[in-house]
């Protein structure tokens, strides 16, 4: 799902090229990293201190990313090492380089304890075959053998824009304090899009590094997974925009993971909440007549869902129908060939 926002203020006309900085705070600088996908930018953040710089997230491992790492170091240092490494979340634009920054740099990765947990579990299953489990968890949504085939060819991928990660790493928590910049910044944890993916607020320069807690233009995937069938990470999803709606200042310059930075931080938020809630109503509409996951993606999604975008379209779709049972408003069956079915209850 896809939401605009031409509204909001967006303070800087211009984006950094690659290997380049743009200041957007005293001390603070955005810089992009190149995707080999169709999101094809990540932003990245260097906050420079008396002793040195921290970086917040690092772009894929290729070597297309590691030269344009390479040009900002031997450009805009400043003569001051590296002494800090954060990620914000274990998505593979944002932990990709971690391994490869860690030891480049010689310091310690920051991270979430259960993000950095879950990314060395999912890079464990690079190169296996697709576990039994998933199969059925995706049966049970409806694929055909031809649809299994893609989870089958993709299992395992994850993996593959991701370094060897450090063995060893700094656990962030909501609510921990950080010097960076100068100033203090503080950790805001949320939920849904992944499983503890870390903000950083600074008070005083009224500043949000958001990864991908709230961007501008497109909303964050929120989706259920075999490894958790019955999960509700839309619920956590809301509920954390809600909290963060009532913990920023009206007024916060927003630093989001892609897109530009801006101002509308509020506004932004309510559109994502108004979003997913129509999304809902439409696919309890939609569930008039009983429905399995792969029957609802004409009820959330605008664009016509291919090979390509199978498996992250059902992983959204079960989000959104297992908060309608959640809520009690759809009841679920399952057949002879033990399909799911969702009605309304």
């Amino acid at each position: 799902m896809t939401n605009g926002a031409d509204d909001l203020i967006y303070p800087f006309s211009d984006k950094p090229q690659p290997g380049e900085l743009i200041e957007v705070a005293p001390r603070v600088n955005w810089l992009r990293m190149p995707l080999p996908m169709a999101l094809n930018h990540i932003n990245l953040w260097m906050l420079e201190d008396a002793a040195g710089w921290t970086l917040v997230d690092t772009g894929v491992a290729n070597d297309d990313t590691r030269e344009l790492w390479e040009q900002v170091f031997a450009r805009h240092l400043n003569g001051k090492p590296v002494t800090r490494l954060i990620v914000t979340h274990m998505h593979t634009d944002h932990v990709g380089l971690a391994g490869w920054l860690a030891e480049r740099c010689n310091v310690n990765l920051w991270m979430s304890s259960l993000e950095y947990f879950t990314c060395r579990v999912l890079v464990a299953d690079t190169g296996k075959q697709a576990p039994k489990e998933g199969l059925d968890f995706y049966r049970t949504a409806g694929f055909d053998e031809q649809a299994l085939d893609v989870y089958r060819g993709r299992f395992g991928m994850f993996g593959s824009f991701i370094g060897e990660l450090p063995q060893a790493f700094h656990s962030l928590a909501h609510g921990d304090h950080l010097q960076m910049a100068g100033q203090d910044w503080q950790v805001w944890v949320g939920r849904g899009h992944s499983p503890e993916h870390a903000c950083l607020f600074c008070p005083a320069l009224n500043m949000l590094i958001a990864g991908d807690q709230i961007l501008p233009r497109i909303s964050s995937n929120i989706s259920v997974r075999p490894t958790e069938p019955a999960a509700n990470p839309l619920l956590q999803w809301l509920d954390s925009c809600e909290q963060l709606q009532a913990f920023l200042p009206e007024d916060v310059l927003v630093l989001p993971s892609h897109g530009y930075p801006f101002r509308g931080a509020h506004q932004r938020l309510q559109q994502l909440i108004d979003g997913h809630r129509a999304a809902l109503d439409q696919l309890y509409a939609h569930c008039e007549t009983p429905r399995r996951a792969v029957d609802t993606f004409s009820a959330l999604f605008q664009r016509q869902v291919d090979a390509k975008s199978l498996i992250i379209a059902t992983g959204e779709s079960l989000a959104h129908l297992n908060f309608l049972l959640a809520e009690g408003k759809l009841q679920v069956s399952t057949d002879a060939d033990g399909v799911k079915w969702y009605s309304q209850a």
